[in-house]
């Protein structure tokens, strides 16, 4: 048996099918699709040194890493890795090649930092101190069940606000793309991000496979969007919150939980059985919203930092 770390193959269906699967069984709380692989693989601004691994033995993949920069970091040198072992892989070997090469790669496109997700079990953050990361904030994954809870009805709308869909947009996205821009500027986080490169966002966001444009729901109020709650999908069943905000001249009228609770329902009426959606643990408001639904904790995070020499 030779265990191998390669980049994934642009344009190879049997390395995305394989990276997905794995993906899948390590973190089954996150919703992705051959598609968004290769979207990702080919779509990712240049800046972000973006490089996908896998770890094979005989033609078959047991492991994956998502490897990078943040360009969007007003910081200088902030990279990720975070990697994920199929189950049955674990303690052989894998996660430590990825690991290895990770870091090579990041530390030659000028990285001085690495931050990477780790789900908060004993073996998978002593794996993670063993190389020299220390914990940092930490992030749950909650799940609805969309097939048979009861989601709260929409309420009657306000004077002046109005629902509608991203699909709305689709002539002109530019609202929804400073929403997202703000929100994300806004959230708990390790990396300070800035949004700024519209064209960037269209192609790596607003055009990505997993984005509803049908799902995704906007708040609007005398005619301006003020709150939004993006649906990503598998085209199937399962359903997952990509960024719900508000602009902040708006916050505390309860129009990010309309937005999301229009989301929801139409998530249910499209087929989705189950719904999930990821909260930094210091996320307070975001948190109670997810409760106030039904969603519960499934899995928690720990984002893990390390400096790099």
């Amino acid at each position: 048996m030779t265990m191998i770390v390669r980049d994934v193959r642009a344009g190879d269906q049997a390395d995305a099918d394989g990276f997905v699967r794995v993906r899948r069984l390590a973190l089954p709380f996150m919703v992705s699709t051959p598609e968004s692989l290769v979207h990702d693989l080919t779509r990712t601004h240049p800046a972000a040194r973006y490089r996908p691994l896998v770890a094979e033995v005989d033609g078959e993949i047991v492991g994956t890493a998502q490897v990078g920069l943040v360009p969007e970091s007003p910081e200088p040198g902030q990279g990720y890795l975070n990697v994920y072992v199929h189950p049955g892989w674990l303690r052989r070997g894998a996660g430590s090649l990825l690991t290895r090469a990770a870091e090579k790669h990041l530390t030659t496109e000028g990285a001085t930092r690495v931050f990477s997700w780790v789900l908060d079990e004993p073996d998978n953050r002593a794996f993670a101190e063993r190389r020299g990361y220390r914990a940092s904030r930490s992030a749950h994954f909650l799940r609805l069940d969309l097939a048979h809870g009861t989601l709260p009805p929409l309420p009657d709308l306000p004077p002046g606000v109005e629902l509608r869909t991203a699909a709305d947009f689709a002539a002109d996205p530019r609202p929804l793309f400073e929403l997202d821009a703000q929100g994300a500027s806004d959230e708990p986080s390790d990396i300070d991000v800035a949004f700024t490169d519209y064209a960037a966002w269209l192609d790596e966001t607003w055009n990505h496979p997993l984005l509803s444009l049908e799902l995704t729901s906007v708040v609007l109020v005398d005619g301006r969007p003020a709150a939004l709650s993006a649906a990503h999908t598998d085209g199937a069943t399962r359903y997952s919150s990509a960024m719900t905000t508000t602009d902040r001249a708006f916050r505390g009228r309860g129009l990010a939980k309309l937005a999301k609770t229009a989301s929801l329902h139409r998530a249910r009426a499209a087929g989705c059985t189950e719904a999930y959606t990821g909260n930094d643990a210091g996320n307070g408001p975001m948190l109670a919203i997810n409760t106030w639904f039904g969603y519960e904790i499934c899995a928690t995070e720990v984002r893990y930092v390390r400096e790099l020499g």
